[in-house]
């Protein structure tokens, strides 16, 4: 594709802002290429916590270079200040300034995105709580961005994803419903039965009931044409659906009148966070989220160097010099701190020290495994609140 920068333009500096090439120049004409450590952080105060995600690019972009870096273990839940107001280091980067520092551009590009998509992911699922959530954005980003928006979708809390692409980078099966245009091409009834009949058996028989008719009237047909229906799905625009509530407790309603207590509604179509609590009220057993997720506002990280030659040292509304990041195994609070070890200040616990080295010397420490990130995300959603 003609829009798409390929892995080969980022290492070669294709990617990078023009004037990171000027520095280059100036330095090399300079004769000067100092040890730096860098620190990216988000001096933002706007979101009461987010979840790091993207190592997987940001390291490989750093590959076979001489430096070392280490980071918040991927899949992090992390306010952007600590106990005391210090921005808290996502990752620091150390080495020659020339080695690695003309990559801000794409290294900030790789983990912005990455966890800003992630972060909304786990919002949803904090929401959403034990109901089945599902990535169905992929089709309001750019194609070659799906393995990208469902890799971190599902890492932020996400369950099942769309794409086929995207759940093979997860290590998942692609799970979706059916599209209107089968119900349009084929009518209705005829849609359902056909899809019950061809699609494998262990695909979940999930029908769409918005395409023609009232909701709950087709939910109940729809029960009825297929035997082992699992759910129902609303997907209807918000110019026809009036009080979407009110049509999922109608559809409940009837669905159990006519002895279809078993089947779940799931719903989707310009669903927001703040929709999910009423939804669930009314009766919603599952959600498909498109375009709040993978559009998602990219996390303001910004990269500034700390330390030069041994001195520290950075630029106004920065700290400067080497940091370590602790928190608190029972309060879970963060500090950063100088020290090589650190006492919360809530209880007097042994604070962890949680940045973890991903790169040595250019080479590769950190180890990918979604479903444990995953795992670890969740475990943490239960210390925040939204």
């Amino acid at each position: 594709m003609k829009n798409i920068a390929s892995f080969q333009d980022i290492i070669n500096l294709r990617t990078t802002d023009i004037y990171f090439m000027r520095v280059r120049e100036i330095l090399n004409k300079a004769g000067k290429n100092p040890h730096v450590v860098m620190d990216v952080t988000l001096s933002s105060r706007e979101l009461p916590w987010l979840v790091l995600s993207g190592l997987d690019d940001f390291t490989a972009i750093l590959e076979g270079r001489q430096v070392d870096a280490y980071a918040l273990k991927e899949g992090t839940i992390f306010p952007p200040r600590d106990i005391n107001g210090i921005p808290i280091p996502a990752v620091s980067i150390s080495g020659k300034y020339l080695e690695f520092g003309l990559y801000e551009t794409p290294l900030l590009g790789s983990i912005s995105q990455a966890s800003g998509i992630a972060t909304k992911a786990a919002r949803f699922k904090k929401r959403i709580g034990d109901l089945p959530l599902s990535s169905f954005g992929v089709r309001r980003m750019h194609p070659s961005l799906a393995p990208f928006i469902d890799r971190n979708a599902y890492l932020g809390g996400c369950d099942k994803v769309s794409s086929i692409i995207g759940a093979e980078r997860v290590g998942i099966n692609p799970e979706g419903t059916m599209p209107h245009s089968l119900l349009i091409i084929m009518g209705e009834e005829n849609g359902w039965r056909m899809y019950d009949e061809v699609i494998e058996s262990d695909a979940p028989r999930i029908a769409l009931v918005d395409t023609f008719c009232d909701e709950k009237e087709a939910a109940v047909r729809a029960a009825k044409v297929i035997k082992n229906l699992s759910a129902v799905r609303l997907d209807t625009p918000s110019s026809r659906r009036g009080n979407f509530a009110d049509i999922i407790r109608e559809v409940r309603w009837e669905l159990d009148r006519n002895g279809f207590s078993h089947v779940n509604i799931i719903v989707s179509g310009g669903i927001k966070e703040e929709d999910i609590e009423t939804l669930k009220e009314a009766g919603a057993t599952g959600f498909g989220i498109g375009t709040s997720i993978s559009s998602a506002p990219s996390i303001d990280f910004a990269m500034d160097i700390v330390e030069m030659d041994g001195r520290p040292i950075t630029k106004r509304g920065k700290f400067s010099g080497r940091k370590n990041v602790f928190r608190c195994p029972k309060c879970h609070l963060f500090k950063v701190s100088t020290e090589k070890s650190e006492y919360c200040p809530k209880d007097r616990e042994i604070m962890e020290n949680v940045l973890e080295k991903i790169i040595d010397n250019g080479k590769i420490m950190y180890k990918e495994d979604l479903k444990a990130t995953r795992k670890y995300v969740l475990e943490q959603l239960k210390w925040f609140e939204l």
